[in-house]
């Protein structure tokens, strides 16, 4: 028995040790911190496809067997697809991290810079291809056949050296490789021929592919542009001077544009087809300005396309056209143009409408523009006012206006043009603007939608107002469904119904276009359908619906924790699909689409939930078969995050990622059984985690100072030590506690506290959610974040001398109205803080050009009023009005291009507590928004927030700009950081 004991005493002494022994993360770990990028699964299961991202750095491609019986990792692959046949994979491979940065550095031209390679790996015979200098490649959707990809000019340079003396040798044994790619003898022997007279400069072997790895590297000659290869035959054809080109979804057809040799000829410019059945080539347009939005028909039959031919270069109004064309045709025949039968005066084709087929090939749809008139050549620029002039009857402000003008300028109007007829028929205009097809085009009734007569008021109210139309798409006209509703609206897969939320009613209604019946198909449903946790001064969103099943039968309706199959012709009442089984154990359902083309749930189909359990934080994955009964399935509930979730093509198998706050999101794989949690792991990144001090996390529940209960999460380090008094910094926004189980990577801050490395270095950090109430945000803040602290003010862990806060944005606002109210945090950071609410809310969001004054009346502020209403809430709930209270040293980053919250705001702040004597620092970057998005700007900023609150918090030395500042003298020159 005290062998037992003294064993077990030595084993925890020895567990202890081993967690004091490990590493404080630094700010050296950042760059190397990996996570998963893209990732796929072959159509049969067998092959996925994954990629891993440093930070800052070479990525690694991920090919690897499903049963982990095979695995090649292609370094800096990216842009992976696999063939339908599950043959190939084809992607492109970065240049070394290091190669580009020096270019950079050395000042290199966009051509002498690093490029693209392309890579081509035969999974059957595990044979690499690679191609170097690729701009691009393109494969038809469901043809495994043919690759298309498309050079740049090679550089000019010495010839390549010498081949070794064996090389011929050794490209004979490459021919048996090339032959596994599809290539014919003929083809290799000229290969061989090439070879023999260029130099095999031109062929090589790459040696960090392993030996079991053959690698082919081709170069093309200049000037052959487009490369297009037959995997099947071995065929190969080159187009010179292509800029653009797309295939047929099958891939019986490739249309290529070429560019002009030089700007003095139109020779060269022209339109090609391509069958790839049997390799020729016809010549659809010649001599054109520009050409653009190629729409060829599902089954490659039939070509669309809006071309300018006759204007010169520089003219300053050019008119498109559109352009039709099938196989047999001479040339491209005019379709549409502003003189076309049906187009209304003052438009004309737009060239910036993506044209596109219906499914049935019968209807062409295209774009409509307003004819805009051209700048008057005669006057000059430096004679001329630059002015915008702001007028209470636009329907946008200026601002929002001017961050609109581009989408503005190529905004278009659907039409449609019927085979066979020679006119157009607008199915949109102004007082319709935007238009949903259905049945992938082929439906009699599209859904319309605009919000003409209420784009002002979205500068107080925030949410958007439309009315909803069903439009006829063989004659135009429409129909009003109904007015005044905010957005939710859905047309179904069939095109038989018109689906949308009523606000007011707080229910879901239907609308048949055919009989004009519109019905409540919710009503019998007694749960609530919105979000009835929601705070704000608004009518609270619905939780919306998961799609609709095969031949519009049905409509699926989330409720707070289930789903709804509802009749959306009202003659069935509502089905709970879930049974209730989501209400009774508080678990969340949601539907997860594993099939991106999918349009609707077929009534044969098994349907995959994520799932959520709102008591306990913990994630899963649920399955039930759509026609069945009683036949829900868990397949996993852990303390954990499953996201990404994919299924094969044709096979049971799936993939997923899976994350956990001590374990990185990795890709997980395994076929469709019980339990979810035996799936095999594919990828384990972030080895290294585990030579630091990492994180766990506690999910904590407390009373609030009005009596509530509320949550919030405890990050506390691995070596904890509960002896030991910790400093704890206090982060929040709205409400976090739902993500228990996230990952958090350490990385360079873009605003905010970097949680992992804090932790690591001996900090607590808590994050409480924050419960509002009408108009005062500021001490609901208050209410839940100085409670949270004198709760865990009670743990013994916890030094109460040694508090802080921090937050950003919203989050700032908060920070910055809560040292006003208390002196309990010795130091604090507020990041793009919100000082004044008076000034801020006539202020704009300079990022999308809006109005601010609906987030405070209806949104995030929650003040529920206008200034003129209750002013005194405004000035209330404004941190600048109390600064005079403030005694907590605080630091504030806000930069000088913030889209979001205006800079000002800092300003305001900072110049009140300068004049005030307080402690007070700004961070201002320069040319930054609201968040860091520069990576050294955000490496400098995470090395002086850790710098503030080490001192405040740990007694650390002040560095220079804390103690002394920095001048402008020495911008560029001292970044002040030393200590």
């Amino acid at each position: 028995m005290r062998r037992d004991i003294l064993f077990l005493l030595s084993a925890a002494f020895m567990s202890l040790t081993a967690l004091a022994q490990k590493k404080p993360l630094d700010h050296s770990v950042y760059d190397g911190w990996q996570s998963i990028g893209e990732s796929a699964i072959s159509a049969n299961g067998k092959f996925v496809v994954y990629n891993i991202n440093p930070q800052e750095g070479d990525g690694t491609l991920v090919i690897q067997a499903s049963d982990k019986s095979w695995k090649k990792e292609i370094p800096r692959g990216y842009n992976a697809s696999i063939t339908p046949d599950d043959r190939y994979i084809i992607f492109l491979i970065k240049p070394f991290f290091k190669e580009t940065r020096n270019a950079k550095i050395d000042k290199k031209t966009p051509d002498q810079s690093p490029k693209d390679s392309l890579g081509i790996l035969f999974f059957e015979k595990d044979e690499l291809v690679k191609i170097p200098r690729v701009k691009s490649y393109k494969t038809p959707e469901k043809n495994s056949g043919w690759l298309a990809y498309n050079l740049f000019k090679p550089l000019p340079g010495p010839s390549a050296a010498p081949a070794p003396a064996d090389s011929l040798t050794r490209l004979n044994s490459l021919l048996h490789l090339a032959d596994s790619l599809g290539r014919t003898a003929d083809s290799l022997r000229n290969k061989a021929t090439e070879v023999k007279t260029k130099g095999l400069g031109i062929l090589q072997l790459s040696k960090k592919v392993p030996a079991a790895v053959k690698t082919i590297v081709e170069n093309i000659e200049e000037g052959s542009g487009l490369v297009v290869k037959n995997f099947v035959s071995g065929e190969e054809k080159q187009y010179k001077y292509v800029s653009e080109y797309y295939f047929s979804k099958n891939g019986n057809t490739l249309i290529i544009e070429t560019t002009r040799k030089n700007a003095d000829t139109l020779s060269a410019a022209s339109i090609l087809w391509m069958n790839t059945a049997t390799g020729k080539t016809d010549t659809v347009m010649k001599k054109f300005n520009d050409a653009k939005n190629y729409a060829l028909d599902d089954e490659g039959t039939q070509l669309a396309f809006v071309a300018e031919r006759d204007s010169v270069s520089k003219a300053l109004q050019k008119f498109y056209k559109l352009w039709y064309y099938k196989p047999g045709a001479d040339s491209a025949l005019l379709k549409a143009d502003r003189r076309t039968t049906g187009m209304a005066k003052g438009y004309t084709i737009s060239p910036d409408y993506l044209n596109n087929f219906s499914k049935n090939g019968k209807r062409l749809f295209a774009g409509l523009a307003l004819v805009r008139p051209p700048k008057d050549t005669l006057l000059y620029d430096f004679e001329t006012a630059r002015l915008d002039v702001w007028h209470y009857n636009d329907d946008y402000l200026q601002p929002q206006q001017q961050v609109q003008l581009n989408n503005e300028l190529k905004r278009s109007y659907v039409a449609v043009l019927y085979n066979g007829d020679n006119k157009i028929i607008p199915l949109a205009d102004d007082s319709c603007e935007t238009l949903l097809l259905s049945n992938e085009g082929n439906a009699l009734y599209a859904l319309g939608k605009s919000t003409k007569g209420y784009r002002a008021q979205t500068q107080w109210n925030q949410a958007a107002i439309i009315n909803l139309y069903a439009v006829n798409t063989q004659t135009g006209a429409r129909k009003l469904v109904k007015e005044k509703i905010r957005v939710t609206e859905s047309i179904s897969p069939g095109g038989n119904f018109i689906a949308w939320y009523d606000w007011k009613e707080k229910n879901w209604f239907s609308y048949n276009p055919v009989t004009e019946n519109t019905i409540n198909i919710t009503k019998a449903i007694k749960f609530p359908l919105f979000d009835e946790k929601d705070d704000h001064p608004a009518d609270p969103d619905p939780y919306g619906s998961m799609g609709w099943q095969e031949g519009d039968k049905y409509m699926f309706i989330y409720d707070r924790y289930d789903v709804w199959k509802c009749d959306p012709a009202g003659k069935e009442p509502p089905v709970n699909i879930t049974g209730g089984y989501g209400r009774k154990n508080k678990l969340v359902f949601r539907y997860l689409k594993d099939d991106k083309e999918s349009r609707f749930i077929t009534d044969t189909q098994s349907v995959y939930f994520s799932i959520f359990d709102q008591v306990s934080k913990k994630c899963g994955l649920a399955v039930k078969n759509i026609a069945a009964k009683n036949n829900l399935s868990i397949l996993a509930l852990a303390p954990a995050n499953f996201e990404r979730f994919v299924k094969a093509k044709n096979d049971p198998a799936f993939i997923f990622t899976k994350e956990s706050f001590d374990a990185p999101q990795d890709i997980f794989t395994g076929a469709v059984v019980n339990d979810l949690l035996a799936a095999v792991q594919l990828s384990a990144v972030n080895q290294q985690q585990k030579a630091y001090n990492w994180l766990t996390t506690e999910l904590h529940t407390w009373k609030m100072l009005d009596g509530k209960t509320a949550e919030g999460l405890l990050y506390k380090p691995a070596n904890f030590d509960s002896t030991r008094k910790y400093p704890i910094i206090f982060y929040f926004y709205e409400k976090d506690a739902d993500s228990l189980y996230n990952y958090l990577a350490p990385q360079p801050s873009r605003s905010v506290i970097n949680i992992p490395y804090f932790v690591s270095n001996g900090y607590l950090v808590f994050d409480p959610n924050i419960y509002y109430k009408t108009g005062q945000p500021g001490e609901d803040a208050f209410n839940s974040v100085i409670s949270a602290a004198k709760y865990l003010g009670k743990f013994k862990w916890v030094d109460t001398s040694k508090m802080a806060l921090e937050g950003h944005s919203w989050g700032g606002y908060q920070v910055a109205y809560l040292v006003t109210r208390t002196n309990m945090f010795v130091a604090a950071e507020a990041g793009a803080p919100v000082a004044n609410m008076t000034s801020a809310y006539g202020g704009i969001r300079w990022s999308s050009g809006f109005s601010r004054q609906g987030q405070y009346e209806r949104g995030q502020s929650r003040l529920g009023a206008s200034l003129w209403q209750q002013p005194d809430l405004y000035i209330k709930n404004s941190p600048l009005f109390r600064a005079n209270k403030i005694n907590t040293p605080l630091l504030m980053m806000h930069n000088d291009a913030d889209g979001a919250v205006p800079w000002y705001q800092g300003i305001e702040m900072f110049t009140a507590l300068r004049r005030l004597n307080k402690k007070v620092w700004m961070m201002q970057y320069n040319g930054e928004d609201h968040g860091l998005q520069e990576r050294r700007n955000r490496k400098d900023w995470s090395i002086r927030l850790a710098q503030f609150f080490d001192y405040y918090l740990k007694g650390a030395p002040a560095p220079v700009w804390l103690k002394d500042g920095v001048p402008a003298t020495l911008k560029g020159i001292d970044w002040g950081i030393s200590q």
